[in-house]
């Protein structure tokens, strides 16, 4: 897969990311990204040191079904129902939720149409497998196509809204 991402998507992903005010992880994703971007954080010479302040100051909901306590500073658990949970989030006052999430998480957000923004990223590489997101949809769920961006890196931006 292409890591080597040029300034211009960098810039689109910074935009995208500033105005976030709590990240949505699922608990497996929750395992390594939050140590990881706490450990950039942590190193003022690291190149992604800004993106690595932004994800470790802005508070994390882990989604999880497992644990019982949060692992993480920074981080509260989320128990409950999966739909109240994000509706209440969603409808609270502040800025954007943006979530990561491994495909499980993700999928089942999809399933119950709580994502109202798909930023998806087309990297040019063929893999032959992997996990898809949209494997839970019980009914059709109409997008429009809103942008596209092709960065010099190789990676295509397809930007959808929920109809």
């Amino acid at each position: 897969m292409t890591w080597n991402w040029d300034d211009a998507l960098k810039e689109y992903v910074d935009s995208i990311t500033h105005p976030v005010d709590c990240i949505l992880l699922g608990r497996k994703l929750a395992e390594g990204f939050i140590p990881y971007w706490a450990a950039v954080a942590a190193n003022p010479d690291d190149p992604e040191f800004s993106a690595g302040v932004k994800f470790t100051e802005t508070p994390k909901i882990v989604f999880t079904r497992t644990l019982k306590q949060p692992q993480w500073e920074n981080s509260v658990l989320a128990t409950g129902d999966l739909v109240e949970e994000v509706n209440r989030l969603k409808n609270s006052p502040g800025g954007d939720l943006i979530v990561y999430g491994g495909a499980e998480f993700v999928a089942e957000l999809i399933r119950c149409a709580l994502i109202d923004e798909y930023h998806c990223f087309v990297n040019p590489v063929a893999i032959g497998q992997g996990k898809t997101i949209f494997n839970r949809l019980e009914d059709k769920q109409d997008l429009k196509l809103v942008k596209t961006q092709k960065f010099e890196c190789g990676i295509m931006l397809l930007k959808y809204i929920l109809k």
